[in-house]
């Protein structure tokens, strides 16, 4: 039976903080990705990247069935576009922004010597218009300040067109087990990955082997971003996707839409679309197994997560797609549970622990 609630609250966290804080975009995720490398050389029998920049660790490995345990490291972010020669720089998201949330705050530009502070800046109300005023901020209409005079003062900065960004948001513990950070989604699912194939380090599953990848370029990723490539390259038996979904314990958000999904109630279980059944039924028995909380999702059509870039991968990968309730999706401060991570880490391991050399993810 997992550990009660209390238990886990008091569980070390500075790796997920290390993991959180570190800034990596979608496309440059190499400083999250030493963070994770560097964790899982402390346990797992195998650690390297590949070159789309996919970070792996491995325990028993070549044993079959082999699963993949996939939660993607970027985060949405910004690119500078433009320079001007008053010092002001443009730029565009890099994933799926609410520009609203972008107005006024402080930002961190990667430059090529080190990071840039700066801020994100609009027109002030005061000398808006009156019709102005009820239009919504679009990105086009922002730009960062770092305090340069010249557009010269700033590349003597070290920035450049093309450099990304993050918002400059650091982890934070709020009341009972809730955290918040800028880059839960997803990096809350390398995280669980990595914890689950410690406990597997620790316990050893009986008869599979398993490799746990952080993807990279989730959140731009129209066609699988690197977990299709990861996926092609392991050729695993089943895998397991691991990301964060909708908490629905907030005002005003549809739950006949998304489902009843609340933070500290478990894992979210999803059906349908990229999902296996068989796996799903397993994840089912395990937790339920275990005594852990669960709630299920439906996916008619498509997950929107890494799942999408791997189950139709060669001839077919049998996969499962286990989430995280998250509050304020794509916002400088998403939340989650420290439970539901923990939880969530237990399952994967039990799921890989329950396989056996007759495991069988065929239909029917």
């Amino acid at each position: 039976m997992l550990p009660n609630p209390t238990a886990l609250m008091s569980h070390d966290l500075a790796f997920l903080e290390r993991l959180l804080d570190a800034p990596g975009p979608s496309g440059f995720e190499t400083r999250p990705s030493r963070v994770w490398k560097e964790e899982a050389g402390g346990f797992a029998e195998r650690v390297w990247t590949d070159v789309h920049g996919n970070a792996y660790a491995a325990v028993g490995e070549e044993r079959r069935p082999r699963v993949m345990l996939a939660g993607h490291m970027d985060e949405i972010g910004i690119q500078v576009t433009w320079i001007n020669e008053e010092g002001f720089l443009y730029f565009d998201g890099i994933g799926g922004w609410d520009p609203q949330v972008l107005v006024g705050q402080r930002v961190r530009i990667l430059g090529r010597d080190g990071d840039v502070p700066g801020v994100i800046g609009k027109k002030p109300i005061h000398l808006m218009q009156p019709e102005e005023r009820k239009k919504v901020s679009e990105i086009r209409d922002l730009w960062v300040d770092v305090g340069a005079a010249s557009g010269d003062e700033v590349r003597e900065l070290g920035i450049r067109v093309g450099d990304p960004a993050v918002l400059a948001t650091s982890f934070q513990h709020l009341a009972g087990d809730r955290v918040v950070s800028r880059a839960i989604d997803n990096r809350v699912g390398a995280y669980i990955v990595l914890e689950a194939l410690r406990l597997l380090a620790e316990d050893p599953a009986p008869v599979a082997g398993c490799v746990a990848v952080a993807t990279v370029q989730e959140e731009i990723g129209y066609s699988g971003g690197g977990a299709r490539s990861a996926a092609f390259t392991l050729e695993p038996d089943a895998a397991l996707v691991v990301d964060v979904t909708f908490a629905t314990d907030v005002p005003d958000v549809p739950k006949k839409e998304v489902g009843e999904h609340k933070l500290g109630g478990g894992p979210v279980l999803s059906r349908g679309s990229a999902t296996n059944a068989a796996v799903f039924d397993r994840l089912v028995v395990e937790a339920d197994r275990r005594e852990i909380p669960y709630s299920i999702q439906a996916a008619p059509r498509a997950t929107r997560t890494d799942a999408d870039g791997i189950f139709l991968v060669r001839s077919g990968i049998p996969t499962g797609l286990v989430s995280i309730p998250n509050r304020y999706m794509h916002s400088p401060s998403e939340m989650v549970s420290a439970s539901d991570l923990h939880r969530s880490a237990e399952l994967l391991a039990a799921f890989v622990r329950s396989l056996d050399a007759e495991s069988s993810f065929i239909p029917g």
